[in-house]
Formats: C-alpha cells, sequence, structure tokens
C-alpha cells in the first residue's frame, strides 16, 4: 500500500490534466504558444507536449464533465480578457474541493490506499471524525472474532442450519443499520465454518436486534453471536457461571418482548435462547461486551465441554 496525500493526486495528476486541457482550449481559441506558456506558468516546451497529446492527463479527471466546463471558461476568459489569473485560481480551486468529496481524486485516493476504501473520502473530508473511527474499530473487532470462531473446531456442530451470526452494536446504537455483523451468515459446510464476507454495517437483523434489546438494560454488552439451542450447550453455559434466560421464538414483536423481559430478569441474562416455533430453529445468543469477548466466552465453553452439542 502506498501512504499518499490527496495534495498528492492534485499535484501529479490532477494539475498536468488542467494544464493541458487549458493549453488545448487555449490554441483552440487562437493563442500563441508562447501565450500560452506565459498564461500558465510554463515553457514553450512544455505547451508544445501538451498540445501534441504527448501528455494528456489523466482520463478520470479529463473526462469529466464538470471540469470539462470549468477548463472551457477559464480559456474562454483568458482569451477574451473576462476571467484573470485569480478567478482562474478560484475557478481551479473550488474544482478541486468538489473532486475531494467523493470526486475523481476521491476516487484515485482510494486505489492508491485501499485502506480508504468504502470510507466515502470521510477523513480528507471531515478530518478524523470519531463516529468514523468508533465505525472502524467495531469492524475491525467483529473481524477478530469471526476470525476466532472460525479457526475453534468446536464450534462447527453449534452451528444452526439458518447459520451464524457475530454482531457487534455502535455504542449509540439506534437500529440494525448500526451494528455490524457478516453478510450472508457464517454455515458449516465440510465440517469447517464458512464464513463468506467480511462484516458490514446493516448486515444481521435477528442477532442485531438482541444485540439491540440487551443495549437497553446493559449497554455495555455490545456483542452477541447466535448457535443452535442444545440441552447440553446451555448446561455447559450454566456451568461456566453464565445466567441463561428463555424467550418466546416468534419474530413479531420480538424487540419489545426482548426488551420486557430484560427489564425484568435479575441478574441480566448474558445468555437468552429459545426452543423454536413451527419453521423457526431453536437458537441460542450468547452475549459479551464486543463480539471478541462473546466468541471468546463461547470457545472457552465448546472446547472444556466437546460433547456441548448432543
Amino acid at each position: 500500500m502506498t501512504l499518499q496525500l490527496p495534495s498528492e493526486i492534485v499535484v501529479e495528476r490532477f494539475l498536468p490534466t488542467a494544464r493541458a486541457m487549458l493549453a488545448r482550449e487555449l490554441a483552440a481559441e487562437g493563442c500563441s504558444q508562447q501565450t500560452i506558456a506565459d498564461k500558465l506558468g510554463l515553457s514553450q516546451a512544455a505547451v508544445s507536449k501538451y498540445l501534441s497529446g504527448e501528455q494528456s492527463g489523466d482520463p478520470r479527471f479529463a473526462d469529466n464533465a464538470e471540469m470539462q466546463a470549468t477548463i472551457e471558461y477559464i480559456a474562454s476568459g483568458f482569451a477574451d480578457g473576462s476571467v484573470d489569473e485569480y478567478e482562474a485560481l478560484a475557478e481551479l480551486l473550488e474544482l478541486i474541493e468538489s473532486f475531494e468529496d467523493r470526486g475523481p481524486i476521491c476516487a484515485v485516493h482510494e486505489e492508491e490506499m485501499p485502506a480508504l476504501q468504502g470510507l466515502g473520502c470521510d477523513l480528507c473530508v471531515r478530518g478524523q471524525d470519531p463516529r468514523v473511527e468508533t465505525e472502524r474499530e467495531v469492524l475491525r473487532n467483529v473481524r477478530g472474532a469471526v476470525r476466532t470462531f472460525a479457526n475453534t473446531a468446536a464450534v462447527v456442530d453449534h452451528i444452526p442450519n439458518v447459520g451464524t451470526n457475530i454482531a457487534m452494536a455502535m455504542p449509540d446504537a439506534e437500529g440494525t443499520t448500526d451494528v455490524a455483523a457478516v453478510p450472508g451468515r457464517i454455515h458449516a459446510m465440510g465440517g469447517q465454518a464458512n464464513v463468506p464476507a467480511d462484516p458490514e454495517f446493516g448486515a444481521s437483523e435477528h442477532v442485531a436486534t438482541t444485540v439491540l434489546a440487551m443495549g437497553t438494560v446493559a449497554p455495555e454488552r455490545r456483542g452477541a453471536l447466535n448457535l443452535k439451542t442444545s440441552d447440553a450447550l446451555l448446561d455447559a453455559l450454566t456451568a461456566a457461571g453464565l445466567s441463561t434466560a428463555e424467550f418466546e421464538a416468534g419474530y413479531e414483536d420480538r424487540y419489545e418482548r426482548l426488551t420486557d423481559l430484560l427489564a425484568s430478569t435479575e441478574p441480566t441474562p448474558e445468555v437468552l435462547y429459545h426452543e423454536g416455533a413451527f419453521g423457526i430453529e431453536p437458537i441460542t445468543y450468547v452475549f459479551g461486551d464486543d463480539a471478541t469477548d462473546a466468541v471468546t466466552t463461547l470457545r472457552a465453553v465448546v472446547t472444556a465441554t466437546p460433547d456441548s452439542s448432543e
């Protein structure tokens, strides 16, 4: 990965493209190469290269309609005297600002630094936004939890037919889009846990709902995962000192039912489970302070009790 500032992209990609486009537009307006060189602060030899097409710039900028319109405006104004250097600079700076806000400069920056992909160049536009940093921390935590889960052979027998998801909520989560989880869920395939994709926000409904419900009484518990319910697993979780509570399996009004249950249960359970219903597989939810904590808790239980899936 190349550590690159957006200003480098402006200097190395945008500026040469703008100069090449201006040189061609001014030539079309009838300006001599020397006049163009004086206007753009270039040598005549450099202008000659631009006009010959030897240096045409980056097409991601040159093909942009907004840039084309700006260049045409500046060139026409230079030619008839209606635009001076100050106004031309102001136009180009405004264009750069637009391009740095999820525009071509942002696209080039993400290509040069893949770590920025999916962040919408928020780092450049808003600086180190605390929420963006927290989102990244949550995603990192879930990724680590997923790796631990997938690398623990004993968990495979506890993955339900509908799949397991591992989720973690933002500190101020208000809905499922504020909860990160694995798109498509984790499924047992060939005796292993198959992880289909990296975690994303809004990728879970049921596990996310349980995390949000837990947050109403224990906001510090922001992580959870789901497993298939079995007597052996519940016994092992209880033996490990975790408190459990059962709830009805139906999906209708589940959030409200869970919040009511949690509010009236002492101590606040660390495990919630149901025994299933018609068309609904029996599921157990294990909670933790974060996703990694929830998986670590489960891992300790199932590795200490190999037959806990029976």
